[in-house]
């Protein structure tokens, strides 16, 4: 927003954003209506539901009962809600007799470390929460009224093996929007499958946007 307003930027074509950055641009839309042209949500929701709280705060406690290296470990967590029980049967199980050093041992260490390298804890902590507080009816009387305000074409996207942000979530999103359209994809990714089913979100971008 602040980058809008220095630019002098009055009307935006479209807006998309996948999970937290689809809690943002709704929370943008609601708060000016007639900003965006098109917003296109994906995998997210109008409001943190309980048990992705739950998750996050399971995060949190690895981070606080291990500051050096809960970083690792909160990711590890996490990667359980961003998949689904099929990523992990097709992509992580081992078929030879051993009794240890299993692929999805090594695969939830890899993804813990990677994110070590590159991220900082603190921030980590902190989107989390900010995640949590996320509520468009806050400050308008409901949900359903804060969507009501909003005026943009809006093209919304779930995935239907998504745990964490389920179909459920998105289609509160397509109802309470005047005019808007819903999609589901299939991924074996689950939530990440919005940063993975790139063919799938291009073909109906193409056929919603023409």
């Amino acid at each position: 927003q602040l980058l809008k307003e220095h630019l002098e930027i009055d009307r935006i074509q479209i807006g998309i954003g996948g999970s937290m950055g689809g809690q943002q641009l709704l929370e943008w839309a609601v708060w000016e209506p007639d900003l965006f042209e098109t917003i296109i949500p994906v995998a997210t929701n109008t409001r943190h539901s309980a048990w992705g709280i739950a998750f996050n705060e399971a995060q949190r406690m690895a981070l606080k009962g291990d500051p050096e290296n809960g970083i690792e470990t909160a990711r590890a967590i996490g990667m359980l809600s961003y998949r689904h029980y099929q990523t992990y049967s097709e992509t992580q199980t081992d078929y030879d007799q051993r009794i240890g050093g299993f692929s999805a041992s090594s695969y939830q260490q890899y993804q813990g470390q990677k994110l070590a390298s590159r991220f900082s804890p603190f921030s980590y902590y902190h989107l989390s929460k900010a995640m949590d507080s996320h509520n468009v009816g806050r400050h308008f009387d409901g949900i359903p009224a804060a969507l009501s305000r909003i005026q943009s074409k809006a093209v919304v996207i779930g995935i239907e093996t998504d745990i964490l942000f389920p179909l459920s979530e998105q289609k509160v999103i397509s109802d309470g929007i005047k005019g808007a359209s819903f999609h589901a994809i299939h991924s074996l990714y689950g939530h990440d499958g919005f940063l993975i089913e790139t063919d799938q979100i291009t073909k109906i971008l193409k056929t919603a946007l023409q």
